[in-house]
């Protein structure tokens, strides 16, 4: 072996020229590359989105197919991607609670807004 690989070393030898970050490879930084040009190699095969990334085709193809593989451990609700499944799970742990149905929420206007699902209340009109 010739030296210590710099993936494992946590040395980033490859800088980006606009922006600075560091890869530990060269092939991470030509595809890093393509954050700033807009390039977009991954097309979606049903309506023919570009993409930057491969993981963004992936989880935009879960549109189409309808695929939700993230579920809620507490109610089971599915979600295309570990973000959304996280923000949701926010309703169940949130310091704000609805009196009517128990569902948590993080900010207390949230709770308002929720409140008027059981409430009826419709206090904005259009003119």
């Amino acid at each position: 072996m010739k030296g210590k690989s710099t993936v494992h070393s946590g040395v980033k030898q490859y800088l980006c020229s606009v922006c600075g970050r560091g890869f530990s490879r060269s092939s991470g930084l030509s595809e890093h590359k393509r954050s700033h040009t807009g390039e977009k190699l991954w097309k979606c095969g049903d309506c023919g989105k570009g993409f930057s990334y491969p993981c963004e085709l992936e989880t935009h193809q879960r549109r189409h197919t309808g695929e939700r593989p993230f579920t809620c451990s507490v109610c089971g609700k599915g979600f295309i991607n570990s973000f959304n499944l996280l923000t949701h799970q926010r309703i169940h742990t949130g310091p704000f609670r609805c009196s009517h149905c128990g569902t948590g929420f993080r900010r207390s206007s949230e709770l308002t807004v929720h409140q008027r699902t059981h409430t009826g209340e419709r206090p904005f009109t259009c003119s």
